[in-house]
Parts: structure tokens; C-alpha cells; sequence
């Protein structure tokens, strides 16, 4: 049980490398801007793989939906990219969704920050304590 899980860790690992430079290097769509690879899964029978991506120039959940667009009506097209470089036999079916749990994190360091200068303005903190 436990090579089966090193098994598809590894396919995972190798799907998140190859996607991110091929998706860098070979999609010409322009609703796909700058786009960063977060995490793949892959299902226990190696059939499929969801895909997680963070795009850096993505403002607003409708550029993030057109995006994700793309990205699934590349799939064949990176799948088929990705055959000709691995010596698997058959390579998972692709589908990618959008990570939000990136944008989550800026916006509770924005508000972690935000509160620590107010601590600092109501003189409940000093500027030179350290965190």
C-alpha cells in the first residue's frame, strides 16, 4: 500500500514540474497570463489528476474562471505534450481549478498586519517588539 502512495506522489511531483514549463512555454492562449502550479492530485488508479494553479496577474474571480477555461481546454493538448516526454504508458486526464488558498494567505497577512500597527498606534504594542 505505502509504493502505491509513493507511486502516485511521484506521477504528482512529475505532472507539477512538467505542467508548470510546458503551460509557461507552449500555451499561447491569452487569457492564461502568468501562471503558477500550487499542487497536483492524482487519483489512487493513476486515471486522473486535478491540477492547482494560482495566476499572479488574476484581480477578480471572473478573470480566474476564464482563465481556468483555458487552461481545461489545453488539457489535451498538454496531455498529449507530456506523452511524448514520459515513458508512462497512460498519463491521467487533466482538469484544473483555480487555488484560492494562496489569496487567502495575503489576506490574512493583510490583516495581521493591520492589526499590529493599530496595536502599535494605541501604545498596546512597542515597534520594537519582536513578533
Amino acid at each position: 500500500m505505502a509504493k502505491e502512495y509513493a507511486r502516485t506522489q511521484r506521477v504528482a511531483d512529475y505532472l507539477q514540474r512538467e505542467l508548470a514549463a510546458l503551460i509557461q512555454h507552449e500555451v499561447r492562449d491569452p487569457r492564461v497570463g502568468i501562471v503558477s502550479i500550487t499542487g497536483v492530485d492524482v487519483s489512487r488508479d493513476l486515471g486522473h489528476a486535478r491540477v492547482y494553479y494560482t495566476a499572479m496577474d488574476s484581480n477578480s474571480s471572473e478573470e480566474a474562471e476564464e482563465t481556468t477555461e483555458a487552461l481545461n481546454r489545453a488539457a489535451g493538448f498538454l496531455r498529449s505534450q507530456l506523452s511524448k516526454d514520459s515513458s508512462m504508458r497512460r498519463l491521467p486526464a487533466l482538469r484544473f481549478y483555480f487555488d484560492t488558498s494562496v489569496g487567502r494567505g495575503r489576506h490574512l497577512e493583510d490583516l495581521i498586519q493591520r492589526a499590529t500597527k493599530a496595536d502599535e498606534e494605541l501604545g498596546l504594542r512597542d515597534e520594537d517588539e519582536e513578533s
